[in-house]
């Protein structure tokens, strides 16, 4: 029977040798267009590929990466025609180039190659030939008939001449698969819908013809196969079944398989052909073999039925599919199904992956005890995995077990919190020694309100800069402000302790407790934050701390401005004049003048005090005199003047003329000369105060306005001034005038007491005349007296003066002359003497023109 087969199967190649992968091989991704090339599409992860065999040398195929999703090999030369939507390509893979492209309005749904060179393409509705040749665009062919409607096409074919075409498809009707053809002539332009399932075209040369003629065959009664099989015994199995179920006899097919007892290939029918897999378990049964099983089990995996695969997996005892069996299993929670199979898979592979899955599935079935049994026997668990995975899905007893069998205490200390032994997991903490820990540890205390172990935990996070923070925003956010001032006050003595520890600790009392603020600050200013302590510190409007924090970090401007902003906490008197004087700003001195002088006037002077070394005194005065305050600051502008400065003086002076204090103007005067004299002499010699008229005769005499203080003083009858005026001022008139106006005014003992005064200014005519006229000889003779006196004293000193110097002209023209003994004579210039000029000698005085109409003595 086997040698009147009409077709010989003959094994080429094994395209898994060649590294297709087993699941790329079926219609749907592999495509054979003649002998001479096999083409593969393939996905691996999400990249797809084309492999092209060729048969000429199959061990090297070529491997491309594409987009397509349906791929043909021309027959005989490299070319390769791809599809992907509606976009058609071809492509030259020796060349490496891109031959046509062209964008169908219609879904392709089946294509081949016709000929060497063209391409039939099949849509819903028509049919078309392609041509690689030219710029040429799909042709259209003819339309699909009515009766391919709903049909799947599985094949095109033509004749050598393309004069012939058809399409094949199939169509489910009734319970059976019906076959459908059109076959279409090129030359009359017709179509003949045909019932078949397979046809062909073939050249044949009968007797009568001298031309070949072309054939066309097709098969359509498939009523009789099951006849057939049932009746022949003498036939290969695979060979036929595989042909029948190429042509969807799948029942014709498991029946081949079923009669020679190829069980595997029968019970495969079943699970992928006829999708009944009750049949195939009852099928299984009846075998009763491992593979078939196994087959069965794995289908029903497939199926997503998870119990009923893991008993046909234990009845194969086939661990080989563990991974899928673990992956549904988990999918469908079938814990304890999956358990029954991992206990068998484990006794026939010691397999990592199984020995770590059955460890879960201990956990996943509350078996604690035999879990802690399994992982203290030697196993090829990953326990951390395993523990991992508990803790994830909340099962903290396993995982508990899990962890301390691998000393992980970091995972332990965090699986005891859940548990609820917090004590416990502060041990494991310490042991583990690990920030993170740490501070999973702490939160999951604060949580809990163990605020105990919370603090101990927070001690090793906190001496942790970059850790600070967070912990910080943790127990705030839940409102344990003195809790946590409780743990950084604990930190604050550990050796670790560091700068944002007593930083923050700062920030804390300025919000929570600010009366313990200052003692922090005088004890950790140096170990603080400036910036953020200063911020804190003004948000909480803590003034006085922040005054001091500025001091210590010596910026004093700020300080100043904050005290003088908020004087009510933040002023204290020695503490503002300490600061002051170390301002940068000297703008501040004048806004400090302000700010006392609203705030407390009665210490300006002692302020001003403080100022007085850099203070601008004449812009200060100034101040003063606007605001209308200079009697305020007299004890400053008192003990300043001694600087001399002009408007210090001045405003001292119109303060003294205001309060009427003469004495103290007089000695101001004295003392302190940079002012306008002339100004205040003419201001003072209108004023109503005698004493004040004085000082402006004082003044005038200070400036050697000799005249006007006489008179000021004459008309004030300050006799003793005027005549001390007239005395100093060493002018003859201004002191006769003065005697003439005290015999006018008839004041003899004044003109008496001036003749004394002014002795040396006085002409003793002018006198004489006066005292004579005005019949006042008796007060004017002790002047003559003494005047006489001392005229008769000058010419008996002149009297013995001439006669010394006569003695010594006659002594000196009695002796010879000793030219040798003498020295140089003195060589005087023409017309000047050697001796004294007659009335220009020592004896020699001015003579007195006498008084006006006397002519002299």
């Amino acid at each position: 029977m086997a040698g009147q087969l009409p077709i010989k199967f003959q094994e080429h190649l094994q395209l898994q040798s060649v590294g297709i992968n087993v699941t790329n091989i079926g219609f749907s991704s592999l495509t054979m267009e003649s002998d001479k090339f096999i083409c593969v599409r393939e996905k691996v992860n999400d990249t797809a590929y084309v492999i092209i065999i060729d048969m000429a040398d199959p061990t090297n195929p070529i491997k491309r990466p594409i987009t397509a999703d349906s791929a043909i090999m021309n027959p005989t030369s490299k070319v390769i025609a791809l599809k992907a939507g509606k976009t058609l390509q071809i492509f030259n893979i020796e060349l490496r180039s891109r031959m046509k492209t062209y964008a169908m309005t219609e879904d392709c749904i089946f294509w081949k190659w016709v000929s060497v060179n063209a391409i039939g393409i099949v849509t819903e509705t028509s049919v078309y030939h392609w041509s690689m040749e030219g710029d040429s665009q799909p042709v259209k062919m003819f339309d699909r008939h009515q009766s391919l409607v709903g049909c799947q096409i599985i094949n095109y074919r033509t004749d050598e001449s393309l004069q012939w075409l058809l399409v094949n498809g199939i169509q489910a009707q009734e319970g059976r698969v019906v076959g459908r053809m059109q076959l279409y002539s090129v030359e009359r332009k017709v179509s003949q819908p045909i019932e078949g399932h397979a046809a062909a075209f073939t050249q044949f040369k009968l007797e009568a013809n001298k031309k070949s003629s072309t054939l066309f065959s097709f098969a359509a009664d498939r009523t009789r196969v099951m006849d057939y099989i049932n009746r022949l015994e003498n036939y290969d199995a695979h060979d036929i079944a595989n042909i029948a179920i190429s042509n969807q006899l799948f029942e014709e097919a498991f029946s081949v398989y079923k009669k020679f007892e190829v069980n595997t290939s029968a019970i495969q029918v079943l699970i992928d052909h006829i999708k009944n897999l009750d049949r195939a378990y009852e099928f299984a049964e009846r075998c009763n073999e491992p593979a078939v099983w196994s087959l069965l089990a794995n289908a029903q995996i497939r199926r997503g039925l998870v119990k009923e695969s893991i008993d046909s997996f234990i009845k194969a005892n086939d661990p080989t599919s563990y991974l899928e069996v673990v992956n549904v299993a988990t999918q469908n929670q079938s814990w304890e199904d999956l358990f029954r199979y991992l206990q068998m898979a484990r006794k026939k592979a010691r397999e990592t992956f199984v020995e770590t899955e059955l460890a879960f599935a201990y956990a996943k079935t509350n078996r604690l005890a035999e879990l802690e049994e399994f992982i203290s026997a030697p196993n090829h668990a990953q326990i951390q995995a395993v523990g991992d995975r508990c803790f994830e899905q909340e099962m903290y007893e396993a995982a508990k077990i899990l962890y301390n069998n691998i000393s992980n205490y970091a995972k332990l200390a965090v699986t005891l919190c859940h548990l609820g032994d917090y004590q416990g997991a502060v041990d494991s903490a310490r042991k583990a020694n690990s920030t993170k820990t740490w501070k999973e540890i702490c939160f999951a205390c604060i949580d809990k309100q163990e605020f105990r172990l919370a603090q101990m935990c927070g001690i090793q996070i906190v001496v942790q800069a970059e850790e600070l923070e967070e912990l910080i925003n943790y127990y705030q956010n839940r409102g344990y402000f003195e809790e946590l001032i409780q743990l950084l006050e604990a930190a604050l003595g550990h050796e670790r302790a560091h700068i944002g520890m007593f930083t923050e600790l700062a920030i804390l009392y300025s919000k929570y407790k600010p009366q313990k603020m200052r003692e922090h600050l005088e004890l950790f200013w140096s170990r603080v934050r400036k910036p953020k302590v200063l911020r804190a510190c003004e948000q909480a409007h803590l003034w006085s701390e922040l005054v001091f924090l500025y001091d210590k970090y010596e910026e004093f401007d700020n300080a100043i401005l904050t005290m003088m902003s908020h004087p009510s906490e933040a002023w204290r008197e020695n503490h503002f004049k300490d600061i002051i004087s170390k301002v940068a700003n000297i703008e501040l001195y004048h806004k400090a003048i302000d700010f006392y002088l609203e705030f407390k006037p009665m210490l300006l002077n002692d302020l001003l005090l403080i100022l007085s070394p850099r203070l601008d005194h004449t812009r200060a005065v100034s101040y003063f005199i606007k605001v209308k305050q200079l009697p305020l600051v007299k004890p400053y502008l008192r003990s300043v003047q001694n600087i001399n400065n002009k408007a210090i003086n001045e405003a001292l002076n119109n303060l003294l003329i205001e309060e009427e204090d003469y004495q103290g103007l007089r000695n101001s005067i004295d003392a302190y000369d940079n002012f306008d004299n002339m100004t205040l002499a003419q201001r003072l010699e209108k004023h109503e105060l005698i004493e004040f008229r004085r000082i402006a005769a004082y003044l005038y005499r200070g400036n050697n306005r000799w005249k006007q203080a006489v008179e000021l003083c004459k008309k004030d009858r300050l006799y003793k001034d005027s005549m001390t005026y007239a005395s100093d001022s060493r002018q003859i008139e201004i002191a006769e005038e003065l005697i003439s106006w005290f015999l006018d005014e008839k004041l003899f003992e004044c003109f008496g007491a001036c003749l004394f005064q002014c002795y040396d200014l006085l002409r003793p005519d002018v006198i004489l005349e006066l005292a004579w006229r005005h019949d006042i000889m008796s007060f004017a003779m002790p002047y003559m007296i003494q005047i006489m006196r001392e005229y008769v004293t000058k010419v008996d000193k002149l009297e013995q003066s001439d006669q010394l110097r006569t003695e010594n002209e006659t002594a000196n023209e009695q002796k010879p002359i000793d030219f040798n003994s003498q020295g140089p004579l003195m060589i005087t210039g023409p017309g000047i003497s050697a001796f004294p000029q007659p009335g220009f000698g020592a004896a020699a005085y001015p003579q007195y023109s006498g008084a006006p109409g006397y002519s002299g003595y």
